[in-house]
């Protein structure tokens, strides 16, 4: 028995020395140094790609592409998940519209998007089907919108001429050739139903239809694509406004070894993937800084060289009162890794047939050197930005509601004007977001009845102040988006349709915006909570 035993012990032994090898294999080849070299090497194919049309507009599809360009180079950022690709799970998302995206094509003629993926395939579902639902529902609500223009004899003046080709307008879908007749079938089965959603959300659909000549069609670019560099098709003379979707990565599913210089390295394919494994603090900005130190430092100095640029980076943020959390890794031997000019006393959320187009960025969008520093909300007098880079922009705002609950901002000398709310996402904690609304609210109220500018931020500026505003204008201002302290708020019921059309009318100032299910949900139960709790 105890032989027997033994033997059993000893064969568990075996295999946990297997697996233990094979882990040891793999965190010897996705090292820090091979991530940012097999980066470098995949971004160099982009800039290559994207000198063909320099005419186009470069946009990183967050948060992988980023690192895949140089920040200088990129001209915006959109946001379409993999997930609504996803085979029997696609979807069109009313949360990401990303609007600002069409319009910067429309003006543009076109535009490259930057993504890439780890999982041995050509191109990520994002890529792959997201993009492509996203062209074809907006092509069919264009298409829509002008035929009704042209029934109604409402056609602006000056586009009779383009909207009179609108039965020739192209809504069908366009998906790349390796995906099954049968997947897209289906796709198609689900566009009419999409298109309804996006018409009911309250998107600008009449700016898009004079910000866009062409429809939207998306094209595939891999480093397995040949293109003859004396035959590169001029962009101007196609019939649709071009997507350009670039695949940064090779769709090799294992490793290589690579030379460069005196430095032997491992490319990993979609290197630039879930950073928070892997990059310990280090940013794309920080690595496009720096890129020429970390790359020739070689593997040996990789990582104590990045562990110095990030502690640098962290000190200068804080001397400056800035988001500035210390990255702590842990080197254990289970580790990983070796807005619109003001026009009035209200806010539009539904804009008329008539109304004037908005432009691809608001007037009155803020910006620094870094970034985005915060997105007015139409002239609501809120405005969302980030406590990362807001430190330079508080003199225009009178009051502060301060979301973020690792970082502090000088408060005002009034008790009335800074108010401090430590919220944490909906996967830390399930009702932060909620437990705290009812004060903000209330901070919001009083600082608006007194016609007070007042910044909502969070740490990225990008979730929970963002549903922070969403809360606030879907309780105090009217459906004409006139500030009335609530008093619409009595008189009708709380839907998600309403609080959709509202989510959109933000995005499309804060085109960053991101908010999370999760906190959407508490943002629905705080305003059904606020309803049930109105006398009748």
């Amino acid at each position: 028995m105890a032989a027997a035993a033994g033997s059993e012990h000893a064969a568990e032994e075996g295999t946990l020395s297997i697996y233990k090898a094979a882990r040891r294999i793999k965190r010897r080849e996705s090292t820090l140094y091979n991530a940012l070299r097999s980066v470098a090497d995949d971004a160099a194919f982009v800039a290559e790609i994207a000198a063909l049309w320099p005419a186009l507009p470069l946009v990183a599809n967050l948060r992988c592409g980023l690192w895949y360009a140089q920040p200088r180079s990129l001209a915006a950022t959109c946001y379409f998940k993999s997930t609504d690709g996803h085979a029997g799970n696609w979807g069109f998302s009313t949360a990401r519209l990303n609007l600002h995206l069409a319009l910067l094509a429309g003006e543009r003629g076109g535009c490259i998007i930057v993504d890439s993926t780890r999982k041995g395939k050509r191109f990520p579902d994002s890529m792959a089907k997201t993009i492509p639902i996203w062209c074809c529902v907006l092509n069919r609500a264009i298409q829509r919108h002008r035929l009704r223009a042209i029934n109604q004899a409402v056609v602006p003046n000056g586009d009779a001429e383009e909207y009179s080709g609108s039965s020739n307008w192209d809504s069908s879908v366009h998906l790349p050739v390796w995906v099954l007749e049968t997947e897209k079938n289906a796709i198609e089965g689900h566009i009419e139903e999409w298109a309804d959603l996006f018409e009911s959300c309250g998107a600008d659909i009449h700016s898009l239809a004079l910000g866009l000549q062409k429809p939207l069609r998306p094209l595939w670019i891999s480093q397995n694509t040949r293109i003859w560099l004396n035959e590169v098709p001029d962009h101007q003379l196609w019939d649709f406004t071009p997507i350009i979707l670039v695949s940064a990565s090779a769709s090799g599913a294992v490793a290589t070894q690579r030379t460069a210089s005196e430095f032997s390295w491992r490319y990993i394919p979609g290197a630039g993937d879930d950073e928070e494994s892997w990059a310990r603090g280090l940013t794309p900005t920080l690595f496009w800084k720096h890129s020429y130190d970390l790359l020739d430092g070689g593997p040996d100095l990789c990582n104590q060289l990045v562990a110095d640029i990030v502690e640098k980076d962290r000190v200068y943020r804080a001397q400056r009162g800035e988001h500035s959390p210390q990255v702590i890794v842990k080197h254990v031997k289970c580790s990983r890794h070796g807005l619109e000019p003001y026009t009035g006393d209200h806010t539009i959320i539904a804009q008329p047939m008539n109304s004037n187009p908005s432009t691809i960025a608001p007037a009155n969008t803020q910006y620094s050197n870094g970034g985005h520093v915060v997105f007015w909300i139409g002239t609501s007098n809120l405005a969302v930005g980030s406590t990362m880079q807001v430190a330079d922009g508080l003199a225009d705002m009178d009051c502060i509601l301060n979301c973020d609950s690792t970082s502090r901002l000088p408060p005002s000398s009034s008790e009335d004007s800074y108010l401090e709310l430590p919220i944490v996402g909906s996967k830390d904690e399930r009702f932060s977001l909620l437990n705290n609304l009812p004060k903000a609210v209330s901070f919001a109220k009083k600082n608006l009845i007194a016609r007070r500018k007042m910044l909502l931020c969070c740490q990225n500026g990008e979730d929970i102040s963002i549903c922070v505003a969403l809360a606030i204008i879907t309780r105090l201002f009217s459906d004409t988006g006139c500030f009335d302290c609530g008093e619409s708020f009595m008189r009708r019921d709380v839907t998600k349709l309403e609080m959709r059309k509202r989510l959109v009318f933000i995005c499309k100032y804060a085109v960053n915006a991101r908010p999370s299910r999760g906190n959407l949900r508490q943002v629905y139960g705080f305003l059904c909570n606020e309803k049930e709790q109105l006398p009748c």
